[in-house]
């Protein structure tokens, strides 16, 4: 997808050693949400990921393992009139994501505090579809199709 009017961004799903997911609750909304972050200019999609994930949760790219990436880009529109809506998309319909799956190595401690400004207030490890159901609406058809993609995968390990 090279649609200018989004923005490119990464989202991960982390797993912990339970193999539940982390999901966090934004700061400004009763919402909660996976970790994402936009891609910088000249910043691979991976390295984007790893970045995002240590300055939102503070989860460095050794104590994680790549699961899955997404097979293709997944875009959402932010709704007209949303607030507060991020200086960093000002000039964006939405963002198209890279999504990736990634399992811990060992166990994890979450720091949402990284990140001036935080964009986090809590956390907590989850099933795999309660964040199906807890993210902002224009979120949730993203949500559903990464975690239907990812959802062999994690099955799998299980099977392991």
């Amino acid at each position: 997808m090279n649609d200018k009017r989004y923005r490119k961004n990464v989202g991960l799903i982390v797993l912990n050693k339970n193999n539940q997911l982390l999901i966090c609750k934004r700061k400004d909304k009763s919402a909660w949400q996976f970790p994402q972050g936009g891609i910088d200019v000249g910043e691979k999609n991976l390295d984007a990921a790893y970045r995002e994930l240590f300055e939102e949760v503070g989860i460095n790219k050794h104590q994680v393992k790549v699961i899955a990436r997404s097979k293709h880009w997944y875009h959402y529109d932010i709704p007209r009139g949303y607030k507060p809506r991020p200086k960093s998309l000002k000039n964006f319909s939405g963002q198209k994501q890279k999504w990736y799956l990634l399992k811990a190595k060992d166990e994890l401690k979450i720091n949402l505090s990284n990140q001036i400004p935080q964009e986090f207030i809590d956390y907590e490890w989850s099933s795999y579809w309660f964040a199906l159901t807890n993210v902002v609406p224009f979120k949730q058809e993203v949500y559903r199709n990464v975690l239907i993609e990812f959802l062999p995968k994690y099955i799998s390990l299980y099977d392991n």
